[in-house]
């Protein structure tokens, strides 16, 4: 059987959900011919993400991740592949942040991208950001990014979407914007795949319930937790805030006009879990429904669709910090997946994309490319 292996290079790769979601990913057209992804290079400026990524995407084997500033890379030294991915830094595009957009020290980060592109030309990429990325700059930054990426090597065809992952299999609610491109020359048309659990959500219990977690499962530490946190969680029911009615006033946060939703939120039992950050002080490690506790890395992981085999490098709050900022591969991997059947010219169900891109094709045009 005729194999179509793409090779894969990643930039700002973090531990490697994308990547996994693009190596579990595998197509067979009618014919027979398989269709799948090795990854072959990495780059990201995390030490510990570097060694989490090798470990668990290249057998252990650093030589291929390099690791460093970006700013570092040559890309005319970078080993030949012809599939790019980027989640570039949300840093500056995210709502919770000040959206600095191209005005931070994050924003211009995609062009790095752009410039792989320019040296490699693709026949396809695969770019991620925060769905505040629409709206950073007036707007103007978004549209930017779409020109740059449709011109970049020998021009490529943009399908972009806000994907709203719960849809798609993964338990928690996270929304972001992902941008394909196929090289235009090839002449195919990437459509956004259906929801695969639309209104049937995967809820956190299930997530970490099922199957239970092993005592000793790697990544599984707790965190210790105060007497003032322990004693105000018990006042806390699933699904609500440190901004509950219900929490006695010696319990109350004295914080000032802030009421982030997601201080001390605990999850609720039948639904997704709320996003999974990477970064923040007290009150933001994502909390347990019943238990008075905040959850392990563990558990975050299986919120992030991270398998319990899958072991992440670094000291606790380092791991955090890696599944925070990782794409969910099972997300990733239902997009992967249309690309590979793209290719391969296997039908599958699509939704217009809501987002219009670079090339004018917005929600009243997508139709027209549909099987």
């Amino acid at each position: 059987m005729k194999k179509n292996i793409f090779k894969l290079a990643e930039l700002f790769c973090g531990p490697g959900g994308l990547a996994l979601g693009a190596v579990s990913s595998s197509i067979a057209d009618r014919k027979g011919r398989n269709y799948s992804i090795k990854s072959v290079w990495a780059n990201d400026i995390d030490q510990d993400a570097c060694r989490t990524y090798a470990r668990n995407i290249h057998a252990g084997n650093p030589a291929a991740v390099a690791c460093g500033s970006i700013h570092n890379i040559e890309f005319n030294k970078v080993p030949e592949f012809d599939a790019l991915a980027f989640g570039f830094p949300c840093n500056d595009f995210s709502i919770v942040g000040k959206q600095k957009g191209f005005g931070g020290k994050y924003g211009p980060l995609y062009s790095y991208g752009v410039k792989a592109i320019n040296t490699h030309n693709p026949k396809w990429f695969l770019a991620e950001n925060v769905g505040g990325i629409q709206s950073a700059n007036n707007g103007l930054a978004f549209q930017q990014i779409l020109d740059d990426l449709e011109k970049a090597g020998k021009g490529y065809n943009l399908t972009a979407h806000l994907y709203k992952f719960e849809d798609y299999g993964v338990p928690q609610y996270r929304h972001r914007v992902v941008i394909v491109g196929i090289r235009k020359d090839l002449n195919l048309e990437f459509k956004v795949p259906a929801p695969s659990t639309p209104g049937r959500h995967i809820s956190a219990k299930t997530a970490i319930e099922n199957p239970p977690i092993l005592k000793d499962a790697p990544n599984n530490e707790m965190t210790k937790q105060s007497k003032i946190v322990i004693e105000r969680l018990k006042h806390i029911p699933p699904g609500e805030n440190a901004w509950y009615e219900g929490i006695p006033e010696h319990l109350r946060l004295k914080v000032k006009n802030a009421k982030m939703s997601h201080i001390y939120k605990r999850l609720h039992p039948g639904k997704p879990s709320y996003t999974i950050t990477g970064s923040g002080g007290g009150g933001t490690h994502v909390y347990h429904w019943k238990e008075n506790r905040a959850l392990t890395n563990r558990e975050r992981a299986r919120i992030q669709t991270f398998p319990d085999n899958f072991i992440f490098d670094g000291s606790k709050e380092s791991v955090r910090k890696q599944i925070g900022m990782a794409v969910p591969p099972k997300g990733a991997q239902a997009i992967i997946e249309a690309v590979l059947k793209t290719f391969a010219g296997v039908p599958y169900e699509w939704v217009p994309s809501k987002i219009a891109n670079g090339n004018g094709n917005g929600a009243s045009q997508a139709n027209l490319f549909g099987f």
